[in-house]
């Protein structure tokens, strides 16, 4: 998806055109993809480069962090490298389509970027992936109805539920929460595999009884939810699960929804999992090391764009193993300090 001597216009509004036409995108690969393994990393891009960014549902964190980053990119690196960001299914089609080169970065959910390197889960051989680096952490919302009858994963039986999208890192989430309620996801539930914008609505008009979503807090459209439908939805705890998720990848831990974030009437337990910015295993060195910089150098403004970006930090940049950091995030990672 790299694309060099080539200059977009600034601002969201181009980026929102481009971003429109970026999944149609052909692989081709040109100099600029490609790393040369023995060269030194400097962090400077020298040619005009694009760089396209798979991010996750329009309503989703992914989205709107993807989006600010690729607007930060080309102050930071004298004009010379330019991004496009663009809605897509995320975790599991954006590392396929990643691998494809139909984009140059991508955001992933930890467990399925660890599934994608090992060759398991959805993934039939290791993928050619490495690390930018681990961001914020993904809070693992499931919400029901209040009328749905619903409290807990296990409740959910014979009831209409939204998994996801299609080759989302939610739709592997919520598959795995059921099954360790002992319910099989092909036949116990009503999977509706929907994105969040479709299933926020079925919610409320009452065709979908409850969601799984993977995101950041706080979620666009979460926050529509309970602005919306007020006390007509509630989220479950799916904590009681976490042991069985632990087994199946040490990258599920404890969290907690906090009450302000959705103005609910207490803190909701759940299970949380962390972020990484994957790029291809050739990715050019210095892209990959001024992308990287960029993450942290303009932290704030992602932030400003959710507060989820908050999260992202030096202390954790680093912890991706098994998921190998390309050496040009290395490089960028060591001169930030990151431990």
């Amino acid at each position: 998806m790299i694309r060099t001597n080539v200059r977009i216009a600034a601002g969201m509004g181009a980026l929102a055109l481009v971003a429109a036409g970026v999944a149609g995108c052909g692989g081709r690969q040109d100099g600029a993809t490609k790393d040369d393994a023995a060269s030194e990393v400097t962090c400077k891009v020298t040619e005009n480069t694009r760089v396209g960014i798979a991010t996750g549902n329009a309503t989703g964190v992914y989205y709107v962090v993807g989006n600010a980053l690729a607007g930060q990119l080309s102050g930071t690196t004298d004009g010379k490298l330019s991004g496009t960001a663009a809605e897509t299914g995320a975790s599991v089609q954006n590392i396929e389509q990643l691998v494809a080169g139909q984009y140059d970065v991508a955001f992933s959910l930890f467990d399925t970027a660890v599934n994608a390197v090992q060759g398991k889960g959805t993934f039939t051989s290791p993928q050619p992936v490495e690390a930018l680096a681990r961001i914020y952490d993904n809070y693992t919302q499931v919400v029901v109805r209040a009328d749905s009858g619903i409290n807990s994963v296990a409740d959910m039986k014979g009831k209409k539920i939204s998994t996801g999208s299609p080759k989302s890192g939610t739709e592997v989430i919520a598959n795995r929460l059921l099954e360790a309620a002992g319910l099989d996801p092909a036949k116990d539930v009503q999977a509706q595999r929907l994105d969040l914008t479709k299933t926020v609505e079925g919610v409320k008009d009452g065709s979908i009884d409850g969601l799984f979503w993977s995101g950041g807090v706080p979620t666009g459209g979460v926050t529509d939810l309970f602005t919306t439908a007020g006390d007509k939805v509630k989220f479950i705890d799916i904590t009681p699960l976490l042991p069985k998720m632990a087994e199946l990848n040490p990258a599920y831990q404890a969290g907690t929804i906090a009450a302000d974030v959705y103005k609910t009437t207490a803190d909701t337990p759940t299970i949380v999992v962390p972020n990484v910015l994957l790029v291809r295993k050739n990715l050019n060195a210095d892209v990959a090391c001024a992308i990287t910089r960029t993450v942290f150098d303009k932290k704030d403004a992602l932030a400003q764009a959710n507060p989820a970006a908050k999260g992202i930090s030096l202390e954790t940049a680093r912890k991706t193993e098994p998921v190998p950091l390309h050496r040009g995030a290395a490089k960028a990672l060591q001169d930030l300090g990151a431990s």
